[in-house]
């Protein structure tokens, strides 16, 4: 079956459902950037021919969506498929537009009309879930609606996938649904015990237990991946570690955070030992844009700390390294590009995001919104009502808060 992009025009999506304009306004910004994809490269699985990939307009799974799409483009078609919500941007696909083995369709994991109408009209073999609401300091405010896309969302695409007969459904989940790891404790195995501590991290573990009950009640071939946090270009600004013009970074404390330069499960862990402190991360940021040490006190600035901040996350990926994956980007290295990517075209990509960039903003509808919370330059007593007390930085502080599947 050959599939074209789904857009016939600039305000009708795949499924014919007129939406707003503003997603699919054109600047022509794509153009000049360069086209990202993968460094994997495997035979093409007979078993796979047309793919559904959730949130496909979003950081993470559109890596996936252009490298599949560009790096298979006769074994296998890729319908990206995202409700284009604050954190997406079709400026992120633009390149495969026309392409005879990419669709888009825009669609919401909530809706069952919708999952349904893309599965049948592409004939879906295979589905990806990315597509959630990821965004830690959100949920603290907007915790139902991360219930209703994370939970829900996940059940309908699952009910769907049983209906429908899916032959795989692989399912993005988190680190986070481990919860906090203390300094001493070991890295934790996919068979560890799932203990979120935050609203947006029990959504994911709750999803996870319906993947588990649709695999056992339904036999659904589901695998689930967890990852550290990822980072690189194409990622929402408000999710990154932070990287805007010019640079402001933010927290107290150091809670400390593994990263991924960008990587894909049973269950697998995806992790890498770059292991870094919030302050340490501001200052590899700061330097990264060239601001001189006895600077960066007055780049950096501090906020109220969250209702609960896990002070880190550490995960054992030795099953997934056994099957020969390892990490190809070193942390400075990724560091390095993701930054140049921003300067060149953060602002012209996302427009402004200067509401964005403040500690604990609101969504309402598609648009984020300001929280107008104060920052300081030194840290604050939390706004919750307690004394922020954690995150002395450890020996030279290798890091920094970052975020995964857009985790912050």
């Amino acid at each position: 079956m050959t599939i074209s992009n789904g857009v016939a025009s600039p305000n009708v999506a795949a499924n014919g459902h007129r939406r707003s304009t503003s997603f699919f306004q054109d600047h022509g910004i794509w153009k000049e950037a360069p086209v990202l994809i993968g460094t994997t490269r495997f035979e093409p699985r007979p078993d796979v021919r047309n793919i559904m990939i959730t949130g496909g307009a979003g950081f993470i799974a559109c890596w996936l969506v252009r490298h599949l799409t560009l790096t298979y483009p006769h074994a296998y078609n890729i319908v990206s498929f995202d409700k284009l919500d604050y954190c997406s941007s079709l400026n992120n696909t633009r390149m495969l537009d026309g392409r005879r083995n990419f669709a888009f369709y825009q669609g919401d994991v909530t809706n069952p009309a919708e999952v349904v109408d893309c599965l049948e009209r592409y004939n879906i073999d295979t589905i990806v879930h990315f597509a959630a609401q990821s965004h830690v300091d959100l949920s603290f405010g907007n915790s139902y609606t991360f219930t209703h896309t994370n939970v829900y969302g996940t059940h309908v695409l699952l009910e769907s996938a049983r209906k429908m007969r899916i032959k795989r459904f692989i399912h993005i989940s988190t680190d986070e649904v481990y919860g906090e790891v203390d300094d001493d404790d070991d890295d934790l195995l996919e068979s560890s015990i799932l203990a979120p501590t935050n609203p947006y991290a029990a959504s994911k573990a709750a999803a996870e237990m319906l993947v588990h009950s649709y695999q056992k009640s339904f036999k659904l071939p589901a695998i689930i991946v967890r990852s550290n946090n990822v980072y690189g270009p194409h990622q929402y600004p408000r999710n990154n570690p932070q990287i805007h013009l010019p640079p402001r970074a933010r927290r107290p404390g150091s809670p400390a955070r593994r990263r991924l330069a960008d990587a894909a499960l049973p269950v697998y862990n995806v992790g890498a030992a770059d292991e870094l402190s919030n302050l340490a991360l501001c200052r590899r940021l700061l330097a990264a844009f060239r601001i001189a040490p006895a600077d960066f006190p007055r780049w950096i600035r501090h906020t109220h700390d969250r209702p609960f901040n896990d002070r880190r996350y550490a995960v054992d990926a030795a099953k997934l390294r056994a099957l020969g994956w390892e990490p190809q980007t070193a942390f400075d290295d990724g560091l390095g590009v993701t930054v140049a990517w921003y300067r060149r075209f953060g602002l012209r990509w996302w427009g402004d995001v200067a509401k964005v960039l403040t500690p604990f903003p609101v969504v309402a509808a598609r648009e984020v919104v300001s929280d107008h919370a104060p920052v300081s330059d030194n840290p604050q007593q939390d706004g919750w009502g307690w004394e922020v007390k954690r995150g002395k930085e450890k020996g030279t502080g290798d890091g920094g808060e970052g975020s995964s599947n857009g985790h912050v």
